[in-house]
């Protein structure tokens, strides 16, 4: 069943001749329990329509919808996480988790079981009293998870969560992102320009084109789960990759030339 359906949606920023056109008319739709890489070339609007499926963005034509609904701002049934580590520095693991419960008025004891459920999940036990200031880049990506995971949304939107990480953290990030989805079964629509990353997270691989991007076409990923970072050099995954860089290529020639 779809949850999200993103129709005929297109951005255009201000500005003068007629303004930049971020995003083409595009179509997407994501069925429950999904987990959907968008992948392409920078700056052809991966991103883009996923701030707008967050709210933080209007669409300049086309709709957003989330369980029938329009999305027209930001809302606790999508939780959003950033390649920049957004946590509060002046709040700790436990209090930066705890933070969106606090603001939907959980009883102080409920926010923090919610909290330390989570906080073990991504592996963070013991650390719910450090600052940020005091943790690595992928424990506080690990923090961000969390947040937003304690939130319960219906949709997990992740905008290149781990591109800021050094390769093995963001390996190990990756397995553990999976191993929670597939406890979880949450919903997930995850930004990324790494081909590999695409293809091993995902059940289905949205390429766009280049800027002004689209979706250009879908790839369904069917290796079964749990998943283990070995299948990266399985022939069937380098099958699925020889087609992805092509595509891609071929969108990043485009994109110099134009």
């Amino acid at each position: 069943m779809s949850i999200l359906e993103i129709t005929r949606v297109s951005k255009t920023f201000a500005g003068a001749n007629g303004g930049t056109i971020a995003l083409q008319a595009t179509d997407l739709s994501v069925r429950e329990n999904d987990f959907i890489t968008i992948l392409g070339p920078s700056g052809c609007g991966k991103s883009t329509l996923l701030r707008m499926v967050a709210g933080l963005d209007t669409p300049t034509t086309g709709s957003i919808e989330l369980d029938g609904r329009p999305v027209t701002a930001p809302g606790a049934d999508r939780g959003m996480v950033f390649q920049s580590y957004t946590l509060f520095p002046w709040l700790t693991v436990l209090q930066n988790v705890c933070f969106g419960l606090r603001e939907k008025g959980m009883a102080l004891a409920q926010q923090h079981a919610t909290a330390l459920q989570f906080i073990a999940k991504v592996g963070l036990k013991g650390f719910e009293s450090h600052f940020p200031k005091q943790l690595s880049g992928g424990m506080q990506q690990r923090t961000a998870l969390a947040r937003a995971l304690a939130n319960n949304p219906r949709i997990l939107l992740m905008d290149e969560p781990f591109g800021a990480l050094d390769h093995q953290t963001r390996e190990l990030m990756q397995e553990l992102l999976l191993g929670i989805w597939e406890a979880e079964r949450k919903t997930v629509l995850f930004v990324t320009h790494d081909i590999d990353e695409a293809i091993f997270m995902a059940n289905r691989v949205a390429v766009f084109s280049a800027r002004p991007g689209r979706i250009k076409s879908e790839f369904a990923v069917d290796f079964p789960h749990p998943r283990h970072y070995t299948i990266k050099t399985s022939p069937e995954f380098m099958a699925i990759k020889a087609q992805l860089t092509e595509e891609i290529r071929a969108e990043s020639m485009a994109s110099a030339e134009h």
